[in-house]
């Protein structure tokens, strides 16, 4: 495939708009949407244009980017306790423009470029209220059985969890506040120490957004592993000053982390006080405990198996290791944006293909297919004209 274009990131308004709610614009296209079915199924299949309720607006999604979880629903069926148990549509990494908004809704207007958060706590249990909403048990989270989610040309979501994108952000930025957003809570339930190391495992799309966020905050040496040479080649061109350690899959993990801790210095002093460990294997969560330095943070990011039966207890217990687990995001999307829009970091190379909205199918497969070398694919919606939307 082809590296992913520039997108404008300005949107005309039409002004042929339907005035029966207000200034809006009347949706002329039918909705193609990707769904999966309980029997392991993708498919494209037309998908009704909901009018927006009260608090609601009514996005036309431009950009969506595919996450692991779309494949794992598609392939397995489940993530843990989430189970696929009927169709439904994927994606939940979306950005848009408004076009119509229902009532009593303030915070956007028709015509707004924004970015979706996609999930919606209910509002009434304790953690809704504390603010610690992504700790709801009623979250209704897009792409997630049974809510739809953003690979749809048309997404009714509430207007609470949408956020304005700057004029100088493109929809696929916008798209990326999501994955950035697990990095983000990952970051702020771990310290970072400024001129102390850091171990990244794990150079997927979520650990070279944790490289970029780590660069960000000053934390040095920065050291990122992984088992596929070219995602490690990828991690050295996104940010030039870090190493890559090419795990290996004959040794153990403790053998793996004296390996690794060669990299930040000699001394325990040297070893990195904090690991995000991005990849949720089993493995790598072992290596990772040993390698951080004793009194450590260990922060688990990725999504693994439901069970793990060889942690190294003992290990853990008596070098006092911090083992931290995160559950997705809260409150980042605000501050995400402007780590974005005022060049904080940069994650537009993450975006290696894109594909349009009818060919979802083909961008899915291609996605779950490692040997074809994509980090981030987006699903794009951007070449329809305000005029046909």
């Amino acid at each position: 495939m082809a590296p992913a274009p520039s997108v404008n990131p300005s949107t005309s308004i039409s002004e042929d708009c339907d005035q029966s709610n207000g200034a809006s614009i009347t949706p002329r296209l039918p909705n193609p949407a990707l769904k999966v079915t309980a029997d392991h199924k993708i498919r494209m299949e037309e998908s009704p244009i909901l009018s927006p309720g009260k608090g609601e607006v009514l996005i036309h999604v431009k950009a969506t980017g595919i996450c692991g979880s779309d494949v794992h629903f598609w392939k397995t069926g489940a993530i843990g306790e989430l189970k696929v148990l009927g169709d439904f549509i994927l994606g939940h990494e979306g950005a848009g423009l408004v076009i119509k908004v229902g009532e009593g809704v303030t915070n956007v207007t028709v015509g707004d470029r924004v970015a979706i958060e996609p999930g919606v706590p209910c509002g009434k249990c304790h953690y809704s209220k504390s603010g610690d909403y992504n700790l709801c048990r009623e979250v209704a989270f897009a792409g997630v059985y049974p809510y739809d989610g953003t690979i749809q040309r048309y997404k009714v979501h509430k207007a609470e969890y949408v956020f304005k994108l700057p004029d100088s952000m493109t929809y696929s930025q916008g798209a990326l506040v999501e994955p950035l957003s697990v990095v983000m809570h990952a970051v702020e339930r771990t310290t970072l120490a400024f001129g102390h190391g850091v171990l990244i495992s794990g150079a997927g799309p979520i650990g070279l957004i944790a490289l970029e966020v780590a660069r960000a905050s000053g934390a040095t040496p920065l050291v990122i592993t992984d088992v596929a040479p070219q995602r490690l080649e990828f991690a050295k061109k996104f940010v030039p000053r870090c190493q890559a350690y090419l795990v290996d899959v004959t040794k153990t993990p403790e053998e793996n982390a004296k390996e690794i801790r060669k990299l930040y210095g000699p001394n325990e002093y040297d070893a990195p006080p904090a690991v995000l460990e991005c990849t949720g294997v089993e493995s790598s969560v072992i290596t990772a405990c040993f390698t951080v330095r004793r009194s450590g943070q260990v922060t688990v990011v990725g999504v693994g198996r439901p069970i793990m039966n060889n942690l190294p207890f003992m290990h853990i217990s008596l070098a006092e290791i911090d083992l931290i687990f995160i559950n997705r995001y809260h409150d980042t999307w605000p501050a995400g944006i402007r780590a974005l829009s005022d060049g904080v970091i940069n994650l537009d190379k993450l975006v290696t293909h894109k594909f349009s909205l009818e060919n979802s199918v083909e961008a899915l497969t291609f996605s779950s297919d490692v040997r074809n070398g994509s980090i981030k694919v987006h699903i794009v919606d951007d070449e329809v004209t305000p005029e046909e939307i």
